[in-house]
C-alpha cells in the first residue's frame, strides 16, 4: 500500500468524512499523525486527556478536531464508533478547503 496516498479522510457531499483512532487519557490533547491498521484501514491518530466515560473523550475529540481545522465544534459530528476506539467523524463545510487544512496540519508518517 502506498503510504503517501493513504488518507483517513474523504470528501463527501456536504463536507469530509474522517476516520480517527482515539486514545483517551492520553496525557495531552493532540493529533499524532496517520497510521495504517493491520486490516489496511487508514486512521488519524488522536489522543485526549479526557477519560472514556460518559462521552467525555468523544466531546474532547470533537473540540480538538474543530480547533485544529478552524471550524466550529457544531460542524464536527460523531457519525459512528461512540463506544469504540475507531471513530468516524463528519465535518460539515467546503470539502476541498477542509482537506487542504488536514494535509497541512497532520504529520504524515
Amino acid at each position: 500500500m502506498n503510504r503517501k496516498a493513504a488518507r483517513p479522510w474523504a470528501v463527501q457531499g456536504d463536507g469530509v468524512a474522517l476516520t480517527v483512532r482515539l486514545t483517551p487519557r492520553g496525557g495531552r490533547d493532540a493529533i499524532d499523525g496517520i497510521e495504517v491498521l493491520s486490516d489496511g484501514r487508514c486512521v488519524l491518530k488522536a489522543r485526549v486527556r479526557a477519560p472514556a466515560s460518559e462521552g467525555e473523550a468523544n466531546a474532547e475529540l470533537i473540540r480538538l478536531i474543530a480547533r485544529t481545522l478552524g471550524v466550529a465544534p457544531r460542524n464536527v459530528a460523531l457519525a459512528a464508533g461512540a463506544t469504540a476506539r475507531i471513530k468516524r467523524l463528519t465535518i460539515a463545510g467546503e470539502g476541498a478547503a477542509i482537506v487542504a487544512v488536514l494535509e497541512k496540519v497532520v504529520p504524515i508518517g
